[in-house]
C-alpha cells in the first residue's frame, strides 16, 4: 500500500525565492494548458490531448513571454499537466457517477496562499548523506525528520501552506503490518457532545479546538480587518490569522491520530456510521461539525485498519440506530436531540442514547457485542400473578405458604 509521510522543511532565503519561482511557473503552466483546452471546447474542437499540451509547453520555453520556464525543473512543469489531467478525469468520473459530484478544473490564482510542486524520481532529487533534501534548481533544503521512511520514496511534494510553513511530503510503498489478534470489537457513534461513544460504554469527550480558540481568532481577524488592503501590515496580520488556524488544525489532527491508533490497536473490528457530513455542514451545527472533523477521523481509521490488519465496517447512514432498543430490538420511533436517556416501552430498560446507538451500529455491521452496556438501569419487571399477594386481612403470603 502507498502511504504519505510529511516533514517540516526550512528553506533559507535564496531557496524560498527559488521555490516561489517554481510555484509560479507550475501555476502558469497549469493555466496555459487549461486555457488551451477551454479555447478548443469553445470553438467546438476536439479535446486537446496531453501530448499536444506537452509540445506546446516545450515550445513556450523558446518564446520571450515564457522564457523564464527554463529557470525551474522541467519535471515541475510536466507534473502540472498531469495534475490538470487528474482534475479532468475526476470531473468526468463525477458526471458518470463514479465519484462524488465536483466541478470542472478552474484557473489557479497567484493570490492563492497555498502552493505545491511535485518532483518524481526522474527529477533526480535525493536525500543527502547529511539528511538534507536536495531539489533540482533549488538546492539542499534542511528537513526536520520526525521518523524514518520505511522505504525509498517515489515522489516528493513541496508544499507551502497559508501560514507560510514549508513541508515535504513523500509517497512510499509499505507492506501491511499485521498486529496480534485481539478479542474486543466495537461500534463507534460519532457526535458533538462527545466526540466518540463506544459500544463498550466508553465516552470520549470532544476537544472542541476551534471553540476554545475562538476568542484569540476573533481578535486576530479584527486586527486584520483594520489594516489597509495591499499593505505590508495587512500581510503580516493575515499570516497571524493563518498561523492561529494552523495551530487549531494541527491540534485536531494530532487528536485524531492518537485516538484512531488507540482504537485500531485495541480492537479487532470497528464499525462506524457513514455520516452525511456535507449535509450536516449546511445546518446551524456547521461550525461544530467542522470542528469535530469526522471525515478525517474515519479516513485515518480506514487506512490504519488496512495497514495493521484490522477490520473497519461502515453501515448506512439511514440505519435507525437511535430509534431501536439494543436490548430487545423494538423500534421506538424518532427522538429529538435533547432526549439523551429514554426508556424502551417494550422491555422497560432505560437506555443511554449514545451508547445504545453505538451498540446498534456494531450489530448492524454484524459484530457480536453485548447490549447490556447500553442500559442505564433495569426497568420495573411486572410480577407474576401467582407469585405474591395479600389476604383480605392485610397479611402477605408467598405462593404455597399461608400467611403466618
Amino acid at each position: 500500500m502507498q502511504l504519505r509521510y510529511s516533514f517540516r522543511v526550512y528553506p533559507n532565503g535564496p531557496q524560498r525565492s527559488a521555490l516561489a519561482r517554481a510555484f509560479g511557473c507550475a501555476r502558469v503552466a497549469f493555466n496555459d494548458a487549461l486555457r488551451a483546452r477551454e479555447t478548443a471546447r469553445a470553438a467546438g474542437l476536439s479535446f486537446v490531448p496531453s501530448a499536444e499540451l506537452s509540445k506546446q509547453l516545450t515550445a513556450a520555453k523558446n518564446t520571450p513571454e515564457r522564457a523564464w520556464f527554463g529557470e525551474v525543473s522541467a519535471v515541475v512543469l510536466q507534473q502540472s499537466l498531469r495534475d490538470l489531467d487528474t482534475a479532468y478525469r475526476n470531473f468526468f468520473d463525477s458526471l458518470k457517477g463514479k465519484r462524488p459530484k465536483m466541478g470542472p478544473p478552474r484557473f489557479k490564482s497567484r493570490k492563492d496562499t497555498r502552493q505545491a510542486i511535485r518532483f518524481t524520481a526522474n527529477a533526480r532529487w535525493k536525500i543527502t548523506p547529511g539528511r538534507d533534501l536536495s531539489l533540482p534548481k533549488i538546492g539542499e533544503v534542511r528537513v526536520k525528520w520526525s521518523r524514518t521512511l520505511p522505504s525509498v520514496p517515489s515522489t516528493v511534494t513541496v508544499i507551502k501552506d497559508s501560514a507560510g510553513r514549508y513541508f515535504a511530503s513523500f509517497v512510499v510503498e509499505t507492506d501491511p503490518e499485521n498486529l496480534p489478534e485481539v478479542e474486543p470489537v466495537n461500534g463507534i457513534d460519532l457526535g458533538l457532545g462527545h466526540f466518540a461513544v463506544l459500544s463498550d460504554g466508553r465516552k470520549i469527550d470532544a476537544p472542541k479546538f476551534l471553540r476554545r480558540a475562538e476568542k484569540k481568532l476573533k481578535r486576530a481577524q479584527q486586527a486584520l480587518s483594520r489594516k489597509a488592503k495591499g499593505s505590508k501590515n495587512r500581510e503580516k496580520a493575515r499570516h497571524k490569522v493563518a498561523r492561529n488556524h494552523a495551530r487549531v488544525a494541527d491540534a485536531r489532527r494530532e487528536f485524531h491520530h492518537q485516538l484512531s491508533t488507540e482504537l485500531i490497536r485495541e480492537n479487532q473490528a470497528i464499525a462506524v456510521e457513514d455520516l452525511a457530513v456535507k449535509g450536516l455542514a449546511r445546518t446551524r451545527l456547521a461550525k461544530s461539525v467542522h470542528d469535530a472533523g469526522w471525515s478525517a477521523f474515519v479516513t485515518m481509521l480506514e487506512y490504519k485498519a488496512t495497514k495493521f490488519g484490522r477490520t473497519l465496517i461502515k453501515i448506512g447512514r439511514f440505519e435507525p440506530t437511535s430509534q431501536v432498543c439494543s436490548n430487545c430490538g423494538v423500534k421506538d420511533g424518532p427522538k429529538s436531540l435533547n432526549v439523551r436517556v429514554w426508556q424502551c416501552q417494550a422491555c422497560g430498560v432505560w437506555l443511554d442514547r449514545d451508547i445504545n446507538a453505538a451498540v446498534n451500529i456494531a450489530k448492524a455491521a454484524g459484530l457480536a457485542v453485548s447490549a447490556c452496556r447500553a442500559r442505564i438501569s433495569p426497568g420495573p419487571v411486572p410480577a407474576q400473578r401467582g407469585e405474591a399477594g395479600t389476604h383480605r386481612d392485610g397479611q402477605t403470603t408467598v405462593v404455597g405458604i399461608p400467611g403466618l
